[in-house]
């Protein structure tokens, strides 16, 4: 593990990304690049170095209302709603394209401004963000009515549904998947048919101002899509409250999210979310041993553990117990944590430095309520917001560290002996988001995968994602799911129409 000096990190950044992040950057509104009404801006920081990366327009209130006028326009207005479905498919298509075609310039923009590796934004990010709006135009042309078979009535009555556009949507996204999160959030909108305004991250907003771009070039019309950036208290909950949004959409913590609930019982708005987690990753004794220990290291430390279904609380069978926390340590401790555009890099920084405080925070709390941690548990370096890959064992329900979501590289391992045990354990949290069982055993994978109150419970692999796959969480984590044919549920809505013949 090493952290690189400053001017190491810095000389790492292309000319092409250098010019765009250090740039003044300003919101996409109605078309049309534009500072806040204030005037005020905010500074988007390199984790990688704690230093000033770019300076953002600060949007609020103000703007949020010129963005939600300019998305009415265009929905009820403007050209978007007089498109063929698949003339809508193929601008959204196009937008897959040109995503593609500038692959290495958003892998660099999202490692910069994120964290993460290169690589892994290389093969992860960028390409599950064009295959989201590839599967999404497809489905322009397949949001279908039904003819309906009335019960009751005599047969002269005609009865149909239609599936219409929710209308003007307000799409608040996090920084741990920037541009991936925006792909979740607008593919399925405008597949539908509806506008937006999507707020990004304050932490990292680069990526989707550049997609901004790409949206504007891809052809779609004024209004239909507009950006503001700006901090959550102020821009997001102007966004959650605004009496013309129709359907509000969010990914982040369960705190927010329920402040989001709150904000959009103004006017009743619909709501989506996506909120945190507490992942059960159970391995039985029985499971292939050294494809779940690897399972389980990537399950916690893909993302630097910034997932909202990292698999952190491990539960292993206690005669295995041993060897998979020396395989998962061994593993953790052969974790390259460096700077996201080093070629080396397994692991980049946190994203902040509120981020890097809250991690070490909840290890210092285990470790003073009990627990005991067996690898990791520092700070690397003294600037950038790194911290090393750790695992905790020692601990039990009760404790911060296995009650509340981290949202970092720390994995709670703990031993159990029956399966009615570890049965119970699962599900004795408030989120139900994700979690995986590793066992060669079937009729037992598909047992716990039945008892698993969770929304994604995936069997001998972990953090599989497809667009045609439904995520999302029971409790705690969320309501509603993201992807599959299921999303278009939150951006449609049904008229039933009944004619008497």
């Amino acid at each position: 593990m090493s952290v690189a000096t400053i001017e190491q990190v810095n000389s790492l950044i292309s000319p092409k990304v250098q010019k765009y992040v250090t740039s003044h950057r300003r919101m996409l509104i109605n078309g049309d690049w534009v500072d806040a009404k204030t005037g005020d801006t905010f500074h988007v920081y390199n984790p990688a170095t704690g230093e000033i990366l770019s300076n953002v327009a600060a949007g609020d209130h103000a703007d949020v209302d010129l963005a939600v006028r300019a998305a009415r326009r265009a929905f009820e207005e403007g050209p978007w709603s007089r498109m063929t479905h698949g003339q809508r498919g193929k601008l959204i298509w196009k937008l897959a394209d040109l995503i593609e075609e500038n692959l290495e310039e958003f892998a660099e923009i999202e490692s910069v401004d994120n964290g993460k590796p290169l690589a892994v934004a290389r093969v992860a990010d960028i390409p599950l963000a064009t295959d989201l709006f590839r599967y999404m135009s497809g489905w322009t042309t397949k949001i279908e009515g039904q003819t309906i078979s009335l019960s009751s009535l005599p047969q002269e009555y005609f009865a149909y549904t239609l599936r219409e556009p929710v209308g003007v949507v307000g799409q608040i996204i996090p920084w741990n998947f920037p541009l991936l999160m925006a792909a979740w959030k607008l593919g399925p909108a405008l597949a539908a048919g509806c506008t937006i305004v999507l707020k990004p991250a304050e932490q990292t907003p680069l990526s989707a101002l550049r997609l901004g771009e790409l949206i504007e070039e891809a052809g779609f019309p004024k209004g239909v899509v507009n950006i503001v950036t700006g901090y959550g208290e102020t821009a997001g909950a102007a966004l959650a409250a605004h009496p013309d949004i129709d359907k509000i959409a969010f990914t982040g913590s369960t705190e927010v999210g329920k402040l989001i609930v709150h904000a959009a019982a103004g006017n009743l708005k619909k709501v989506s979310l996506e909120l945190g987690g507490k992942s059960p990753n159970i391995v039985f004794a029985d499971a292939d041993l050294e494809t779940a220990i690897q399972g389980a290291t990537n399950a916690i430390y893909f993302n630097h553990g910034q997932c909202c279904c990292a698999g952190s609380r491990l539960y292993i069978e206690k005669e295995i117990f041993d060897q998979v926390v020396e395989g998962v340590s061994a593993n953790a401790k052969r974790i390259n944590v460096t700077e996201g555009l080093n070629p080396q890099c397994d692991m980049g920084p946190l994203v902040s430095e509120e981020q890097l405080d809250r991690v070490l925070g909840f290890i210092e709390s285990g470790e003073k309520e009990g627990a005991k941690t067996v690898i990791g548990g520092h700070r690397l370096g003294d600037h950038g917001y790194f911290v090393e890959p750790t695992l905790i064992t020692n601990a039990h329900a009760g404790m911060k560290v296995i009650d509340e979501e981290i949202f970092g590289p720390v994995v709670c391992a703990l031993p159990f002996e029956k399966t009615e045990e570890v049965a119970t354990q699962m599900n004795q949290t408030a989120y139900g988001l994700a979690g995986a069982v590793w066992t060669k055993d079937i009729s037992k994978a598909h047992r716990f995968a039945k008892a698993m109150r969770a929304g994604t419970v995936w069997i001998n692999c972990y953090n599989i994602f497809d667009a045609a796959l439904p995520f999302g969480g029971y409790k705690q984590s969320g309501w509603g799911r993201e992807m599959g044919r299921e999303v278009l549920e939150h951006y449609t809505e049904v008229k039933a129409v009944c004619l008497k013949m």
